[in-house]
């Protein structure tokens, strides 16, 4: 399951997951017809796939996207990449509507679809065991001062989430980490008003460019193989040095 899975990083998990074996639930909240393009890689990769439109901002949804993946079979895996970033922003000029809108989408979603996911996999539960791997952002380190805190704070309280979960989860055959991308090529940018960000930054990045979606997807299907096993509660930095 990969939520926000339509564009960006979302987009690049979905179709190295297909090319790692897995059969991918693409959650998208609008734009269907870039999940469906997703989908047709996802099946080209040679796995099977299915697109859920919900918002996880909605807790209604969020039970109806989890119940709807699970036509695919028992879950595995779930990536917790949907997410807003809003305007460019002091915080003595945000209003209570931006910030309940940014914590419900970023912080209250990301925790309701980890319960759904804990409730299948859990050896508590009679699940099998798997993988929570939750996008959080170096803005969760940086602050992100006089652009937008709102989301820096939405991206700390997921890495405190993930450490937290991970513990609680140890000994039930499931693992929780989470990844920081900095300065990635995505169009979320764009979405919060800066078309132009990823150019700007890109001199304050000490590789001196920017990353891509699917460098940020190696990270997290990592996360999710066998070959991180014995890697929980733990968060990998994809910020080319930031």
């Amino acid at each position: 399951m990969i939520t926000g899975a339509s564009r960006g990083i979302g987009a690049a998990c979905a179709v190295l997951a297909a090319k790692a074996g897995y059969s991918v639930a693409i959650n998208f909240v609008s734009n269907e017809g870039a999940a469906r393009s997703v989908l047709e890689r996802v099946r080209a990769a040679g796995s099977d796939g299915l697109i859920i439109q919900g918002d996880v901002g909605n807790s209604t949804d969020i039970k109806r996207i989890f119940a709807e993946a699970d036509k695919l079979g028992p879950l595995a895996g779930l990536i917790n990449n949907a997410g807003i970033v809003d305007r460019r922003q002091r915080v003595d000029q945000m209003d209570v509507e931006r910030l309940e809108r940014m914590m419900r989408v970023n912080v209250t979603g990301s925790i309701l679809c980890a319960g759904e996911a804990v409730r299948r996999m859990s050896t508590r539960h009679g699940g099998k065991g798997g993988s929570i791997v939750n996008l959080s952002s170096v803005a969760a380190k940086l602050g992100a001062p006089g652009q937008y805190v709102d989301y820096a704070a939405s991206k700390g309280a997921i890495d405190s989430f993930t450490l937290g979960l991970a513990r609680e989860v140890a000994e039930e055959g499931i693992t929780v980490n989470a990844v920081r991308p900095g300065i990635i090529d995505t169009d979320i940018h764009a979405s919060g008003g800066e078309p132009d960000r990823v150019a700007q930054m890109r001199s304050s990045v000490p590789m001196k460019r920017e990353g891509s979606a699917e460098e940020v997807a190696e990270a997290i299907l990592w996360l999710m193989s066998p070959a991180a096993s014995y890697v929980t509660g733990t968060i990998i930095d994809v910020t080319g040095g930031r």
